[in-house]
């Protein structure tokens, strides 16, 4: 699963990387460090502006939903069901990227969890990359407000996250650079299963 990430890297190096422009430079956070469970909002880009980076908060609440509280739930989707449940396959065609340059898990060394190593996983020279991510505009139907959600899509953990990930053995879907715009023009979502990028973990 993926609860955690981080989001070290300037504007300007963000924007570099992604060929986008930053819509509100304002709202722009470097030296992020973001825990799902607060539903922060975060950098992505939609495949309907892809060049621009926008701020959506974490935690997909579907167009249908009556209030909000589903979010809780939402943080990660599943790959292998994600066109069947409720929650997300309404969204599956709402194709995002979502910018990051590390994120956290742990690994379990009792049977129970109470003992926990905290790892950090970036990629090489702790650049900037994707996950691959599913989006919703959802209206508050108490205030008319409209608020942009979404969450990071999960797959079966590679031979590195099974043995840190080693209770649920998952891992997020992160995008090669050169596979972002094929997630982003609606690329069947089961070629990404096995879509791997080498990852490097750090104790911490």
């Amino acid at each position: 699963m993926c609860f955690h990430s981080k989001q070290s890297k300037s504007a300007v190096q963000v924007a570099n990387r992604f060929k986008a422009t930053i819509e509100k430079p304002d709202l722009f956070n470097a030296n992020a460090i973001y825990n799902g469970f607060t539903y922060p909002h975060t950098p992505v880009i939609i495949n309907k502006e892809p060049t621009l980076i926008k701020e959506f908060y974490w935690g997909l609440i579907p167009v249908w939903s009556k209030d909000d509280a589903i979010k809780a739930y939402t943080l990660n989707a599943r790959i292998e069901t994600i066109k069947e449940k409720p929650s997300f396959k309404g969204a599956v065609k709402n194709r995002c990227l979502v910018i990051a340059d590390g994120f956290y898990e742990w690994q379990w060394l009792d049977k129970k969890g109470t003992k926990k190593q905290k790892y950090l996983l970036t990629i090489k020279d702790s650049e900037p990359f994707a996950f691959a991510g599913l989006y919703s505009d959802w209206v508050d139907k108490n205030t008319g407000e409209i608020r942009n959600t979404y969450t990071i899509v999960t797959t079966e953990a590679n031979a590195l996250m099974a043995e840190i990930h080693n209770n649920k053995k998952r891992m997020p879907v992160i995008l090669k650079p050169e596979r972002e715009k094929d997630w982003l023009s609606g690329e069947e979502i089961d070629d990404f299963k096995k879509d791997e990028i080498e990852l490097l973990a750090t104790a911490i």
